[in-house]
């Protein structure tokens, strides 16, 4: 798909903006990205993969709260996404697995890692696992993407970069509200989402980014992926919404057969558990990543 700019897209990323925002950035070999390292210098790392809307603020909660049970947090906004760059790419499951990986590389960040992916994040995470399987101790998926069935017909229409163009150019604000509208239970809670993911899609190619996403990062049809991060051995936490509307409940047990987690817990929220239910998933990912770390270290 060709690089557009959208109405409505009226600020760009570069130095001299990103001096005013919040966050740190790091030059990596696709682009700049936005992340932010804190938490207890002497805790584990815990390494958080984002969906596909979504900047680092998404988990600011979830970072606290793990934070305060002793762990360290690296967050970073995906390419296309918060205040990393809009690269000039294809935004695939590859290049924010690269962009994962060299940021913790360029952070002199050489302890295994727990990893959290949700939604396209969890698709991402997988992958980072079967290829970094060495530098992971524990791998948490909330709500993956993936699994929704081949005869959905929405997602036939981003298989064609002519027809795709035109979509995003004509209807793309339209649909990514509509997107943001299903997923966080709580109309409070739903409104700040949306207004934290649409003023980051004021800069420049943000659009562009997320269609060419959709294009790239197949939705369904992934049970290959699952089993085969189900295979790895790596001790694997597994979370859900009972009220998910973006990836259904009933993947779940597909999702549990095939990723075989020591763990699956369903969290009495929407699509975004680590957003809507912060504490309850820092209990969940602190008490878990604490006991295969012992683990590890006996």
């Amino acid at each position: 798909m060709k690089y557009f700019v959208s109405t409505g897209e009226d600020r760009r990323l570069d130095p001299v903006s990103r001096q005013s925002l919040r966050g740190s950035f790091v030059e990596l070999s696709d682009g700049v990205t936005h992340y932010e390292l804190a938490g207890p210098e002497d805790g584990d790392v815990v390494l958080l993969a984002g969906s596909l809307t979504v900047p680092l603020f998404y988990w600011d909660r979830l970072a606290a709260e793990l934070q305060a049970r002793g762990l360290r947090t690296l967050a970073c906004s995906a390419y296309g996404r918060g205040y990393s760059d809009r690269v000039r790419a294809t935004y695939d499951e590859t290049l924010f697995v690269r962009q994962l990986f060299e940021l913790k590389e360029k952070l002199g960040i050489t302890q295994p890692l727990h990893l959290v992916g949700t939604s396209i994040g969890g698709l991402v995470a997988m992958r980072y696992a079967a290829r970094y399987r060495e530098s992971l101790t524990t791998l948490t998926i909330a709500g993956p993407a993936g699994l929704i069935p081949k005869k959905v017909p929405t997602h036939r229409l981003f298989t064609s970069d002519l027809l795709t163009g035109v979509i995003a150019r004509r209807f793309g604000r339209r649909l990514l509200e509509g997107h943001l509208g299903h997923n966080v239970r709580d109309p409070q809670r739903q409104a700040e989402l949306t207004a934290m993911v649409l003023d980051a899609y004021r800069y420049e190619g943000s659009l562009y980014a997320f269609f060419d996403t959709l294009q790239h990062v197949p939705l369904s049809g992934r049970t290959e992926l699952f089993e085969r991060a189900g295979e790895l051995g790596i001790p694997t936490l597994l979370l859900w919404g009972a009220d998910d509307n973006v990836t259904p409940i009933d993947q779940l047990d597909t999702a549990r057969a095939l990723l075989k987690p020591q763990q699956c817990h369903v969290i009495d929220c929407g699509h975004m558990a680590p957003y809507e239910r912060p504490r309850e998933v820092a209990e969940h990912i602190a008490s878990f990543t604490a006991a295969h770390a012992k683990r590890q270290d006996s």
